[in-house]
């Protein structure tokens, strides 16, 4: 299976609802959900804007089951993701 690329924008989602989701998560025992690689947030107007790489689309569909209630819970609208396979990934990290 192909590595896939996740893109979230979450207009309205303020960085205070973005800390209580990963706690919940945290919580719910997906600290560091299997089959996610790599995670990243960034202020994007007044909202925010989050980006994954994922093992596998089955691995991010699972999580999102866990996912999409947290969000609910904490007044976020689960909204569609872009999902991409992965074209090219490079860590930036040199093999001395």
């Amino acid at each position: 299976m192909k590595k896939i690329m996740v893109q979230y924008e979450f207009p309205e989602m303020t960085s205070k609802q973005y800390d209580q989701i990963w706690q919940d998560l945290r919580t719910a025992g997906h600290e560091n959900p299997k089959g996610l690689e790599y995670h990243v947030s960034a202020q994007a107007g007044k909202g925010l804007k989050v980006i994954d790489v994922w093992e596998n689309a089955d691995k991010f569909n699972e999580f999102g089951q866990t996912l999409a209630p947290i969000l609910t819970k904490n007044g976020i609208t689960p909204t569609q993701p872009t999902v991409l396979p992965l074209h090219y990934e490079y860590s930036g990290n040199a093999v001395h």
